[in-house]
């Protein structure tokens, strides 16, 4: 039982799979970071200083009320757009290279066997007639 383990732990997408999740944990530190520390200064710049993350309103009076925080939802969703255009870019990114490299790997089958060009075509069938009529 003790080899099966090591077998599952050692494959390459399971090692894959915890490092993204390592990552995943440090990026989504820098976009709270980016979120709380820069966003909401300058969003909260443009509507009077009002901190969002303490918006909501009061379900009632005295010490055992309610308070629906829509203000902390709001912050969740810029967060999660923020992240979500990250991740965007990050893989548009990742597509970029990989087409770069498939190009690269492509280029020199290409320059061996180029596609004639229009004056070759007609070249070829002028010197055919040619061929043929002489």
């Amino acid at each position: 039982m003790l080899n099966e383990f090591k077998t599952f732990i050692s494959r390459g997408n399971v090692m894959d799979m915890a490092v993204g999740i390592i990552i995943g944990a440090a990026f989504t530190a820098i976009v709270s970071s980016l979120v709380e520390d820069i966003i909401n200064p300058i969003i909260g710049l443009f509507i009077g200083g009002i901190d969002l993350s303490g918006l909501g309103i009061s379900l009632g009076e005295g010490e055992g009320a309610g308070f629906l925080a829509f203000g902390n939802f709001l912050m969740a969703v810029i967060n999660f757009l923020i992240v979500a255009w990250a991740v965007f870019m990050l893989v548009k990114g990742v597509n970029s290279v990989k087409n770069l490299a498939a190009g690269a790997e492509e280029a020199p089958e290409e320059e061996a066997d180029p596609e004639p060009s229009e004056k070759d075509i007609l070249v070829e069938i002028r010197d055919a007639l040619t061929a043929r009529n002489g």
